[in-house]
Order: structure tokens, then C-alpha cells, then sequence
């Protein structure tokens, strides 16, 4: 019996990973060199949609900060989406009068946003 199982579409986790790696300001070369591959597969994947091996699957969305429940459960409410998980990682880097600054800006657009309703 021949199972029938819907081949996964990578494309959308590449444009993905392209998004995250801009946002940190990486460019394909850099992200290559810290997970020691070729930069043209990082563009393979970015731009074609090419499957990654699990391990740089794993590399790239952990260094990445890109949450894998958006393309595995996408009709599902993710905990954390990536957005969310690349703001705790600047927040981790910035000091407690920078987190102050955070906070009360936080604080102010949450007041504006509930004003809004």
C-alpha cells in the first residue's frame, strides 16, 4: 500500500528565514560563516524553497530567533511568534535603563491601542 503524504513547501520558511536574517542585520555571507555552510545554499533556501538538513533547520531557527509553530500549525495560535521571540532576544542585550525606556514606551502604546477600541 502506497502511502500519500503532502510534500511540505519550504518557501514560505525561506522567505522567513531571509526576513529574520535581515532584521539582524546579517548578510548571507555572515549567517554562511557562523553556520559554516555555503552562502549560495542559504540563498537556495531563502529563494527557492530548498529543504535544509534537520541540523541546519535547527541552526538557522535558533540562531534566527524564528518560530517553527508558524509553518508546522498554522491554523493554530502560536505562543510565541517570531516577531515576539526576536524582540526578547534584543531586550537580553540591552541594559536596565534601556529596559526602563522599553517598558514605558510599552506601557504608552498599549494605553493608545486600548483607547482605539
Amino acid at each position: 500500500m502506497i502511502r500519500k503524504v503532502e510534500k511540505y513547501d519550504f518557501k514560505t520558511f525561506g522567505q522567513a528565514i531571509k526576513a529574520a536574517r535581515k532584521a539582524k542585520g546579517l548578510s548571507r555571507n555572515e549567517l554562511a560563516d557562523q553556520i559554516h555552510i555555503a552562502p549560495r545554499y542559504i540563498a537556495s533556501i531563502e529563494n527557492s524553497g530548498q529543504h535544509p538538513s534537520l541540523q541546519i533547520f535547527y541552526e538557522l531557527v535558533t540562531l534566527l530567533d524564528v518560530s517553527v509553530d508558524q509553518f508546522f500549525f498554522p491554523n493554530k495560535e502560536t505562543d510565541k511568534s517570531t516577531q515576539r521571540r526576536q524582540l526578547e532576544s534584543l531586550l537580553d542585550d540591552i541594559s536596565d535603563k534601556g529596559l526602563q525606556i522599553v517598558t514605558a514606551t510599552a506601557k504608552e502604546v498599549k494605553e493608545v491601542e486600548t483607547e482605539d477600541e
